[in-house]
């Protein structure tokens, strides 16, 4: 078998982290001894166990680790954090070769790692399908390199293209545009990322409650963006006292129970502003939910990782025009039930 085979494996395991390790990397770690994997595990949860460890937790006969090859998709942590760097556990083993995807980012580890296993005279390989574990943990590598989230677009429009009805139509609004399937999908998608936006007429009209309540998982952190100072108690988004708010607007700095409201300047750099005040927060994942407005802002300054846009099969007429976005790659279109979902990457703000 090739070493891409077993990182593929990797990839595989690490993907079961998906929304539960944030604001860490997801990795999977898999040990082969003569071609046959022994044992294998992956990051569970943001301050359990890393996957090396899980791996070597599950093998059966610590002999064969000598002769042994360790495939993990990210270096081996060399420093302590809320668990014992990884490199010091692999020298301790004795495990004879470790096969990396990519190098760690952060600046703790950063080819740290790498060196002190090599010093210690185990053999390194690393850069296999490296291009692959970047995507893998695209928000992870984003994070750090870029000091912002990743940020995804995310709409529902009509066949014609509209999003909502105008506001002067409000009673013949078409308030539910995509299929259940999909909505319960924007909910999974919810449950992954590690905060929610929407802007603050999106929030007053539709008064949403920014949740993942269709599925098992939890609930991302809430943000609003647009002055805001006197909202209203009743708001669905204050009704989990357990789940941050953030409202960025341009008056006042105040924390009002689980809420905050974060003063931004008017300095034509406000999305920046709040990307990186997110990123001071560690919240390395934004999904942004609506509406038009906020959604154009942040394509028109360039500030978008990936969209995901679902086209129902019915028409409008007239209405609130959908986003429009530049040129750009698109990894799947794919049918959800009676909808069209399309996912794009921003390939100028991702390599």
């Amino acid at each position: 078998m090739s070493h891409e085979f077993y990182m593929q494996r990797c990839f595989q395991l690490a993907a079961f982290g998906k929304g539960l390790v944030a604001p860490n990397p997801m990795v999977g770690a898999v040990l082969v001894h003569n071609e046959d994997i022994i044992a294998e595990g992956f990051h569970h949860k943001f301050g359990g166990p890393h996957a090396e460890v899980v791996a070597l937790q599950n093998i059966n006969d610590a002999a064969l680790l000598k002769n042994s090859i360790l495939y993990v998709n990210l270096e081996p942590c060399s420093h302590f954090g809320k668990t014992p760097p990884c490199a010091d556990l692999i020298i301790e083993k004795q495990i004879g070769q470790v096969v990396i995807a990519n190098l760690d980012p952060f600046p703790q580890v950063n080819g740290s790692g790498i060196e002190k296993l090599k010093a210690a005279g185990i053999k390194v390989i690393s850069g296999i399908l490296e291009k692959e574990g970047r995507f893998l943990n695209r928000r992870f590598f984003h994070f750090h390199e870029k000091k912002m989230p990743w940020v995804i677009l995310k709409w529902a429009e009509t066949n014609d293209g509209f999003i909502a009805s105008l506001p002067e139509n409000k009673n013949e609004r078409v308030t539910l545009i995509s299929n259940q399937e999909s909505r319960t999908l924007v909910h999974q998608w919810r449950s992954e990322e590690s905060a929610i936006m929407v802007g603050m007429n999106t929030l007053l009209t539709d008064n949403p409650y920014l949740n993942s309540r269709l599925v098992n998982g939890q609930n991302p952190v809430r943000i609003v963006l647009g002055n805001g100072n006197e909202l209203p108690p009743d708001l669905n988004i204050f009704e989990d006292k357990n789940t941050s708010v953030l409202i960025y607007n341009f008056s006042i700095t105040e924390i009002k129970g689980n809420a905050e409201w974060v003063k931004l300047e008017k300095n034509g750099q406000v999305l920046n502003q709040l990307l990186h005040d997110l990123y001071k927060r560690g919240l390395n994942s934004l999904i942004v939910e609506g509406g038009t407005i906020t959604l154009s802002s942040f394509i028109n300054a360039g500030l978008w990782n990936e969209a995901r846009v679902f086209k129902a099969p019915h028409s409008l007429g007239s209405g609130i025009a959908a986003p429009k976005l530049p040129n750009a790659k698109v990894l799947t279109n794919q049918a959800i039930g009676s909808d069209r979902l399309c996912c794009i990457i921003n390939t100028e703000n991702f390599n």
